[in-house]
């Protein structure tokens, strides 16, 4: 229920803030463009490595997102995504009740994870590496992000992002699960992303 007020109270201050920006400057709205996530043709995944096992592999299947650029000063840029944390296939499926549980995800009561970049500029186009705040499991931390920026056409560009994080960190893995002799602790996070031109 937390969670989800918090969640709540995001939304409401980026919509109430969104109306501002339009009644009191519409001219700054409209040097920024606003491009879309593709949910059917984007992917996010996950991978842990097991100890003298196969690596776990995972992918968000529901997974939601937006970005705003401001492509003539390339400051003051913004982008949101999420991802439902029941949506996650993986290749040890008996496995799954166990990672949706208060052990590794606790989906009942942290059912989004987050992906927030703030406010950030850039200089290179193709390649940039920024600090995103990810919040998961009610924790949130500051990590950087390397994005690899491809144009596929006139309003279709593809991002390719990777993103390192330690699960202990949030606490992905209590009592038992917290040893990381055999489940380790690094895991990476790979999204490939295709966005449109609103």
């Amino acid at each position: 229920i937390y969670w989800h007020e918090v969640l709540l109270k995001k939304i409401k201050y980026i919509f109430i803030f969104s109306v501002y920006l339009i009644i009191f400057f519409p001219t700054i709205l409209i040097a920024k463009q606003k491009w879309i996530m593709d949910n059917s043709l984007s992917s996010i995944t996950f991978e842990l490595p097991v100890f003298l096992m196969k690596n776990v592999q995972g992918t968000f299947e529901n997974i939601n997102g937006y970005i705003e650029i401001d492509l003539e000063n390339k400051k003051n840029n913004k982008a949101i995504f999420s991802a439902e944390i029941e949506s996650i296939t993986m290749n040890y499926k008996k496995y799954k009740p166990l990672l949706m549980s208060e052990i590794f995800f606790d989906q009942e009561l942290y059912p989004i994870t987050l992906i927030d970049t703030k406010k950030f500029s850039y200089e290179n186009e193709k390649e940039l590496i920024i600090n995103v705040e990810i919040t998961l499991k009610g924790q949130s931390q500051t990590l950087p992000i390397k994005i690899i920026v491809k144009h596929i056409a006139e309003k279709i560009v593809q991002l390719e992002c990777e993103l390192f994080f330690s699960r202990t960190d949030f606490n992905i893995g209590i009592r038992k699960w917290s040893n990381t002799a055999i489940l380790k602790d690094k895991v990476k996070i790979n999204a490939n992303l295709f966005l449109f031109k609103e």
